[in-house]
């Protein structure tokens, strides 16, 4: 495979975007009193799996609307064939499934099994509908949960506050080509306040050592993800146009880095916060090359 040809597939799956989503199963991991190690530190690979799998069917899916809207998208452009994403995007899923299980072992099968449904059923059916935002965040709650390790229920908060913030974020997402509406990028700016909320819940109870801490970083980096997301939403609120709806997906996008390092931090996994947020940049860096959306 020639140099060309690796590039359109990176495009194809948005490579560089998975550093978005391999916090999901640290936060979750963490909000569970359950951190990843030895092998389960195989789950963030499962989570860019299924979502390198998501991009791949998702393009597979538009390819007949990319045509119009965006031509220069790999398969409208002729890089990558329908058949090959569609191909591309089974074995990513195949793939995020037996890494799911060799991780977590029956545990995260039993999460990575509707997860990868989930994926599917978002770019197939719901996509596009009024279902479509809500499918999007069970997508990223579930895979919150697949760094649980048994400890699903304690995580609930955690899954509910990434799951919130995807809502918010894929329903502007629909404004992207044609602009949006001031009702959803407030209704997104509303998630986002409802996110914050849910990834900082109970700080100011902790009382063991380190607490206080603990308790700042967390504040500095929950006040990171609600600035940078929030004011982008602002912005399209004001003015709903493409251009702001883009912005404002992008932040939030990235916006999922500072969120899932404010979970970690908040139940105490500090160090496994700070590397997260080591990504943001990194992201942001790679995202000249590589558009996420």
């Amino acid at each position: 495979m020639g140099g060309h040809a690796v590039s359109a597939y990176v495009e194809l799956v948005r490579a560089p975007a998975a550093l978005t989503v391999v916090g999901d199963t640290v936060a979750g991991g963490a909000a569970a009193g359950t951190p990843l190690r030895g092998r389960r530190l195989l789950l963030p690979t499962a989570s860019a799996a299924f979502y390198w799998a998501g991009m791949a069917l998702n393009d597979w899916a538009d390819r007949d609307l990319d045509a119009v809207e965006r031509p220069e998208r790999p398969i409208p452009s002729g890089r990558v064939s329908a058949g090959a994403a569609l191909a591309t995007g089974s074995a990513l899923t195949a793939a995020g499934l037996v890494l799911a299980r060799l991780g977590g072992g029956a545990r995260a099968w039993r999460t990575a099994v509707p997860l990868a449904a989930c994926v599917w059923a978002y770019d197939t059916v719901l996509k596009g509908t009024a279902f479509g935002p809500v499918g999007m965040a069970a997508c990223r709650a579930l895979d919150v949960l697949l760094g649980a390790g048994g400890g699903e229920r304690t995580a609930l908060p955690a899954a509910a506050a990434l799951g919130v913030h995807t809502l918010g974020v894929t329903a502007l997402s629909a404004g992207e080509v044609h602009g949006t509406s001031p009702g959803t990028a407030g209704g997104a700016l509303t998630t986002t306040a409802a996110a914050t909320t849910l990834a900082t819940r109970g700080t100011g109870g902790a009382r063991r050592s380190g607490g206080r801490l603990r308790r700042a970083f967390t504040a500095v980096l929950a006040g990171t993800y609600a600035t940078s997301v929030g004011r982008a939403q602002y912005a399209a609120l004001r003015e709903p146009s493409a251009r702001h709806a883009r912005q404002a997906t992008k932040a939030g996008i990235h916006g999922m880095v500072p969120l899932q390092a404010t979970v970690a931090a908040r139940h105490g996994a500090v160090r496994s916060a700070a590397f997260l947020a080591t990504a943001l940049p990194l992201a942001r860096r790679l995202a000249r090359k590589v558009s996420p959306t």
